[in-house]
């Protein structure tokens, strides 16, 4: 482990509390999908909140085996109040750009702790790989 233990528990906190706000997020845009699409659009909202679930348990057991105390908060949602499947996705791209953001953070601390550099990238992976979803069907869209 580094020297900046703190500092990475720190930062595994903050991505912690985003990945829960992402299942709270997801499943609510999950509950505001109508229309002819809804099934499909909805199973993939939901998938995103379980894999946000997986994110967080990856998370909150790296964090216990660095010693640390997972955090209980989660990131407020913000309700825009807006329910169009476009402004959903724009308001999902946010949130998963900020979200890769913490993690290349994250990535820049971990030293040589190879493991803890793995997992990071290979959440890195994932959150890329969302972002480009979400800009193919925005831009699919327009």
């Amino acid at each position: 482990m580094s020297d900046n233990k703190n500092q990475i528990l720190a930062q595994l906190d903050k991505i912690l509390e985003a990945e829960l706000s992402g299942v709270v997020r997801y499943l609510h845009y999950s509950f505001m999908i109508f229309g002819p699409n809804r099934i499909p659009i909805t199973g993939w909202f939901r998938n995103h909140a379980n894999e946000g679930i997986t994110h967080a348990v990856s998370i909150g057991e790296k964090i216990t085996a660095l010693g640390g105390h997972p955090s209980l908060k989660v990131k407020p949602v913000p309700e825009s109040n807006k329910h169009t499947v476009m402004d959903i996705l724009e308001e999902s791209l946010e949130f998963e750009r900020e979200g890769l953001r913490l993690y290349h953070e994250l990535l820049g601390m971990v030293g040589n702790d190879v493991a803890l550099e793995e997992m990071v990238r290979g959440l890195i992976l994932d959150e890329t790989t969302h972002i480009e979803e979400v800009e193919k069907m925005i831009r699919g869209s327009k």
